[in-house]
């Protein structure tokens, strides 16, 4: 659900994002749409959904020319992106339901002009959020930070617990954000990270079956950083909900939470498929949807 707060600042292709019945696109539309659609989700069992201000490819893979930057170059933040934003978390507060919310992503984060951009960018967020006393909200620095597009060291692996510490040393009324950050499909965060964070996000894209899920949940089990803390496999590309067992069973069993991460398929046109791909229906409106939520409320509803 990463394109809540989405825009396309660039006007050569913002006309690829336009809805069907209006030929325009129109992110105060997106953004009412989605908040609509949020008690949906809570009543088949969803507690929790990710955000990112910087969102996710609306392309699913590859961001092409898209411009959604979150924040002004010198890491200001964005007040109509701020906006959306508070729209959805008021929202969220009212149906009991916690928000990942990501800050950046590649393809993206070239729009900060520097580090100190960066850091300004956290810091501003961080006390945004703080101010306004909202306690459903937890922080992913950066999605899938080891990825090779991003632009700033110190948003990738070696650096980013930097900007995971900067969130975690703030405190106001005696209250501070969790956070931590999340790799590439099937990747173990290292030691560092495991070590700095509050949760951990794993992702299970690339998966060829089950197993790989179970693999990589044991793997992040065994580090020697590992505290026994959540973990969240919060992007994977897989579904088989009609089967007897598939990545969301597999994540579930093993107290892990599980992110179901949708999108226009290749020769995919019509608008009520996906999540990711841009623009959005976000109502359960494809059968994809349907099997998802039909699944995760037989799972809540036994429970």
């Amino acid at each position: 659900m990463v394109q809540g707060v989405f825009d396309d600042l660039n006007p050569e292709i913002s006309s690829e994002f336009q809805y069907p019945d209006t030929q325009m696109w129109d992110a105060t539309r997106n953004n009412n749409e989605f908040v609509k659609a949020m008690p949906q989700w809570k009543a088949h069992g969803l507690l929790s959904f990710t955000l990112n201000m910087q969102g996710g490819s609306p392309y699913v893979y590859g961001n092409k020319k898209c411009i959604n930057p979150g924040f002004h170059s010198d890491g200001r933040l964005m007040i109509p992106y701020m906006n959306r934003l508070e729209n959805i978390l008021r929202k969220a507060d009212e149906l009991n339901m916690v928000v990942i919310l990501g800050l950046f992503y590649f393809g993206q984060d070239q729009f900060l002009k520097d580090e100190k951009a960066v850091i300004n960018a956290v810091r501003n967020v961080r006390n945004w959020l703080l101010k306004k006393g909202y306690q459903n909200v937890m922080i992913e620095i950066a999605n899938e930070c080891d990825h090779k597009d991003y632009d700033h060291a110190i948003l990738r692996p070696d650096r980013i617990s930097e900007l995971i510490n900067l969130v975690k040393n703030k405190k106001k009324n005696g209250n501070r954000l969790l956070v931590s950050t999340s790799f590439t499909g099937r990747k173990v965060p290292n030691d560092p990270i495991i070590k700095a964070s509050d949760f951990l996000l794993i992702h299970g894209n690339g998966a060829k079956n089950t197993a790989d899920i179970q693999r990589l949940i044991d793997h992040t089990k065994a580090s020697k950083a590992y505290q026994n803390i959540p973990i969240i496999n919060n992007e994977d590309d897989h579904y088989d909900f009609e089967k007897e067992t598939n990545n969301m069973i597999v994540s579930i069993k093993n107290y892990v939470s599980w992110g179901y991460f949708d999108f226009r398929f290749k020769g995919e046109t019509d608008f009520n498929e996906g999540y990711q791909t841009i623009p959005v229906n976000w109502n359960i409106s494809s059968t994809r949807k349907k099997a998802f939520f039909a699944k995760l409320r037989e799972i809540t509803e036994s429970n």
